[in-house]
C-alpha cells in the first residue's frame, strides 16, 4: 500500500497545528476535525504542552480500529506517549500508573475484578439508593428556589454520593467526598490545593480499603477485597487504586454530562419535550448527550510498540496517536447530521466511552445515574430554564476533560 503524505509534510511545514484545538462554542467540535477528516485523516499535530509532534486519528471508523488493537500501548511512562500535560520525567517514571495507563496483563487482571460490580444485576439493585439521593437534592433545590447554580446542587454532589453508596461509605463521613468534589470542580483551586485533597482522599481509600478487610459489609469496596484475597493477585495498594479509578473516572463524566446536557436540552426545546412526552426515550437520549457533549474527546491516547497503518499512513513504531473520540462522534459518514442534538438517534458505538480493552468498566453506572438524574430534573421542574446566557467563561474550555465550572438555573 502506498503510504499517504500528510499536508504539513508536503509544504514542507516544520511545526504542524498546534493541539488541542478549542471549540469555537460549547457544543460544536474544533473546525478543523471535519477538514482533517475529509483530507487528511491521519496528520500530525504539535502538542502545546510539550512540543512534541504526535499523530491525530479524526474519522470514526479508524478511532475504533486504533482502541480496538490490544498491541497499543497506554503507558505514559513510554517516551512516545503524547502526554497532555507536563509532568518532570522523574515524577513521571516514579509515579503508579493507573488502570487507564496499564497494559497487559497489569490491566487484565485488575479489570477483571472491576466488571463483575457493574452487571445490570448490580445496577438495578442501586437504582433505588440513586433515586433517593437524586430526589432530594432536588427537593433541596425546591426548597431554596431559583435561581441555583445546578453544578453546585445536583451535577458535583449526586455522584459524590453514590459512588459513597458503592464504598458504603458511612453517613457520617460522605461531607468529605462532596468537599472534595467541590474543591476539584472549584477553579480558583491551586494545583498545590488540590494535590494535597488528593492526598487526603488516598488516605481515605487505603483506611477504607484496610477496614473493608476487617469489617465486611455489602458494598463493591468488600466484595473487591475479598475477591482478591480469593484470587491473590494485588497488593492492597492495587486494591486502593482500583477505588481512585471508581472516584475519579465515574464522577467526572457524570457531572460534566449532567451540566451540559441541561444546557443541550434546553436549548433544543423540540427534544426536551419528546423526553417529557415519552420519558422512556431517556435511556436512549443518553446516549445521544454523550455522544454530542464528547468530554474527553482528546483524552484517548497510545504509543506504537510497533509501525501501525491506518487510512493508507504508516505510523512508525516508537510515535504517539490520539484518537479523537469528538471527532469520531461528529463523523457524517457514522452519523446522520452529526452537529444536531437528536435524542431519537441510534447511538451505539458511540466513541465517548472508548472502545477495546480500555473500554470505560463503569459504563453501565454512568448511563443509569444520568437516566435517573435527566428523568428526575424535567418531571420535577418541567419549567426549568436558563438563568440569562451561559457565558463563555462558565465552560471548562482550560480543563482537560471538558464540562462546566457553573449553571444558572431557574424555574
Amino acid at each position: 500500500m502506498t503510504e499517504v503524505v500528510t499536508q504539513s509534510e508536503a509544504t514542507g511545514t516544520e511545526q504542524p497545528p498546534l493541539f488541542p484545538m478549542k471549540r469555537p462554542c460549547p457544543f460544536k467540535m474544533p473546525e478543523e476535525y471535519a477538514r482533517l477528516r475529509a483530507e487528511e485523516p491521519v496528520s500530525k499535530v504539535t502538542l502545546k504542552v510539550s512540543g512534541k509532534q504526535v499523530w491525530i486519528i479524526t474519522k470514526a471508523d479508524d478511532v475504533r480500529k486504533v482502541l480496538t488493537d490490544s498491541t497499543l500501548s497506554s503507558n505514559w511512562k513510554e517516551p512516545g506517549y503524547p502526554l497532555p500535560v507536563a509532568v518532570p520525567d522523574d515524577i513521571l517514571q516514579a509515579m503508579e500508573l493507573p488502570l487507564v495507563a496499564m497494559d497487559p496483563p497489569q490491566h487484565t487482571v485488575r479489570r477483571r475484578m472491576l466488571i463483575p460490580e457493574f452487571t445490570a444485576k448490580r445496577m438495578q439493585a442501586l437504582r433505588p439508593k440513586i433515586e433517593k439521593i437524586v430526589h432530594e437534592h432536588i427537593d433541596a433545590m425546591l426548597a431554596k428556589g431559583g435561581p441555583v447554580d445546578l453544578v453546585e446542587e445536583l451535577a458535583v454532589p449526586v455522584p459524590s454520593l453514590v459512588f459513597c453508596e458503592l464504598l458504603g461509605v458511612p453517613a457520617s463521613e460522605t461531607s468529605f467526598f462532596r468537599n472534595y468534589a467541590e474543591l476539584t470542580t472549584n477553579r480558583e483551586v491551586t494545583p498545590m490545593e488540590i494535590g494535597m485533597a488528593q492526598q487526603e482522599m488516598e488516605a481515605y481509600l487505603d483506611k477504607l480499603v484496610t477496614d473493608r478487610g476487617v469489617n465486611p459489609k455489602d458494598d463493591l469496596l468488600t466484595r473487591l477485597v475479598a475477591r482478591n484475597n480469593e484470587e491473590g493477585n494485588l497488593a492492597h495498594s492495587d486494591v486502593v487504586a482500583l477505588a481512585r479509578v471508581l472516584l475519579f473516572g465515574g464522577f467526572d463524566t457524570i457531572a460534566n454530562v449532567v451540566s451540559l446536557g441541561t444546557v443541550a436540552l434546553l436549548q433544543n426545546p423540540d427534544q426536551l419535550q419528546l423526553l417529557k412526552d415519552d420519558p422512556s426515550l431517556t435511556a436512549n437520549a443518553v446516549g445521544e448527550l454523550l455522544r454530542f457533549a464528547s468530554i474527553s474527546d482528546h483524552a484517548t491516547a497510545r504509543v506504537l510498540p510497533h509501525d501501525i497503518t491506518v487510512s493508507g499512513v504508516t505510523i512508525p513504531a516508537g510515535d504517539g496517536i490520539i484518537a479523537l473520540n469528538g471527532s469520531a462522534n461528529r463523523d457524517e459518514e457514522r452519523w446522520e447530521n452529526p452537529d444536531m442534538l437528536d435524542v431519537c438517534r441510534d447511538t451505539k458505538g458511540h466513541a465517548s466511552f472508548g472502545h477495546g480493552i480500555h473500554q470505560c468498566p463503569g459504563a453501565s453506572l454512568v448511563k443509569v445515574e444520568l437516566e435517573i438524574i435527566f428523568n428526575a430534573l424535567f418531571s420535577r421542574i418541567p419549567g426549568l430554564r436558563l438563568h440569562g446566557e451561559v457565558p463563555d467563561s462558565a465552560y471548562k474550555h482550560d480543563a482537560l476533560i471538558f464540562g462546566m465550572y457553573e449553571l444558572p438555573v431557574t424555574w
